[in-house]
């Protein structure tokens, strides 16, 4: 494979939504994220009401890449070869002894399905993105109250957790203004979405002036899509793309059959019946990335168009659109922000009567390096019986070079580069950091102290 990548040579641009396209207000859409669980799990399920607190720096739990172990209340952050590298007990972080005990020195037993990217079992949980994260908190909060009230060894309280997820965010809730969250940013989408910056817009008209088709590819149901792109596109969005797909379900939509998963139209935002084929660029709903190949063929009239994808998941976006349908994947990492110590910089059209409005109930952002967790990207080992410490890749970070093109901090920092601009793109033969624009993270650079792993 070449060294380098540039969008000039894609025939196809795709890209998800949610912290995509469309950036949140971190700070206040995690702590509603949070809210709406909690409060599901204590007026729903009983639990306690302490749940409904948060303390100011709770957040710095929240970290990219933690995996639950649903049945020990535990989370874990691995290492490259699937070794534990730190771990928490409900919030509470475990030492080094700790760690040794339960875990070992050894490959975490269910790693082998966890780097397969089977990311929901009943054994365990992968937090890799801000949808998610704020769960992560809530359920380690959660086990500290079993252990403090029930003394619990083994933990039964995930069913609860999915029937929250399932009440926010099931297809019909943004309709029926059901659960906590739609309801809350139908009301205030200022206060969660930030609008998209007209670097990104200029740049979107231009793939498209230069010949691309682009496509919208988000789980997102379309009532909920449409209010998102109105707000940080503008009411003319759909002049955008080519092809729109909402309730795409991924990573299903790139993993299914076309019979598994077929393409629906939709009127009023009702799913209408299936399609037996794709014919014509527009709206679907579901659908599955085989049939949507072959309207991709139909409309360049080339048999093997090239494919670039963009999206903030690795689970749902980065790795199912490479490792099943052979495309190009740009990962969005908002983590390269946090590494800088930047904070990104408001969207240029946001008027500065808003700026600072929800500044009195800043929580910290879950971006920025978390001190319980450290670095997403490296960290230290323990060396045993007295020998060194050494410094290892998290197995976040060995999946970024592995399934990702080019891994960037948002659209906006690309958007004012030429469309011929050629990206080194990560490689086995190139180091661990080409693949990073525009700049690597400070932690994978040699001799960096100051990674905030400590």
């Amino acid at each position: 494979m070449q060294q380098h990548f540039s969008l000039a040579e894609c025939d196809v641009v795709g890209f998800d939504l949610d912290h995509t396209l469309c950036r949140y207000h971190l700070p206040q859409s995690a702590r509603l994220i949070y809210d709406s669980f909690a409060q599901y799990l204590v007026t729903e399920k009983g639990y306690d009401e302490d749940l409904l607190t948060l303390a100011p720096d709770s957040l710095d739990f929240c970290c990219k890449g933690l995996v639950l172990d649903i049945e020990e209340g535990n989370f874990l952050k691995l290492a490259e070869d699937g070794t534990v590298l730190r771990a928490s007990h409900g919030t509470k972080s475990m030492t080094f002894e700790e760690i040794l005990e339960i875990y070992g020195r050894k490959e975490w037993k269910h790693f082998n399905t966890v780097s397969g990217m089977v990311s929901r079992t009943a054994k365990y949980y992968l937090y890799d993105n801000y949808f998610d994260l704020p769960g992560a908190l809530l359920c380690a909060r959660v086990v500290d109250s079993l252990d403090k009230h029930d003394g619990q060894k083994k933990y039964d309280f995930w069913k609860d957790m999915v029937a929250a997820i399932q009440h926010n965010y099931k297809i019909s809730a943004f309709k029926e203004d059901c659960g906590m969250y739609f309801p809350e940013v139908k009301n205030h989408p200022e206060k969660y979405l930030q609008r998209c910056p007209d670097s990104v817009k200029r740049w979107l008209k231009q793939l498209k002036n230069a010949g691309k088709i682009l496509m919208l590819i988000t789980s997102s149901h379309s009532d909920y899509c449409r209010l998102l792109c109105e707000r940080v596109l503008g009411n003319d969005f759909e002049e955008y793309f080519d092809i729109l797909i909402t309730n795409a379900l991924k990573p299903g939509f790139f993993s299914h059959t076309p019979n598994q998963r077929p393409f629906r139209t939709l009127e009023n935002d009702e799913e209408q019946e299936a399609l037996l084929s794709l014919d014509k660029p527009g709206w679907y709903s579901q659908g599955n990335a085989i049939q949507l190949y072959d309207l991709l063929k139909k409309m360049t009239g080339k048999l093997d168009p090239k494919v670039v994808y963009f999206g903030d998941s690795m689970h749902s976006d980065i790795f199912p659109a490479r490792h099943y349908s052979n495309w190009e994947t740009v990962f969005i990492l908002e983590e390269l922000l946090g590494d800088k110590g930047t904070v990104p910089a408001k969207a240029e059209s946001e008027p500065l009567e808003k700026k600072g409005k929800y500044e009195g109930d800043q929580l910290q952002v879950p971006y920025f390096v978390s001190k319980q967790w450290g670095s997403f990207f490296m960290d230290r080992l323990p060396g045993l019986e007295n020998a060194e410490e050494t410094l290892v890749h998290t197995w976040s970070c060995k999946c970024i070079s592995t399934y990702s093109t080019i891994a960037i901090p948002s659209l906006e920092a690309i958007a004012d580069l030429p469309l011929d601009y050629r990206f080194t793109r990560f490689s086995s033969n190139s180091s661990a950091t080409a693949g990073y624009y525009p700049s690597p993270p400070r932690a994978l650079l040699p001799n960096e102290d100051s990674v905030m792993m400590k």
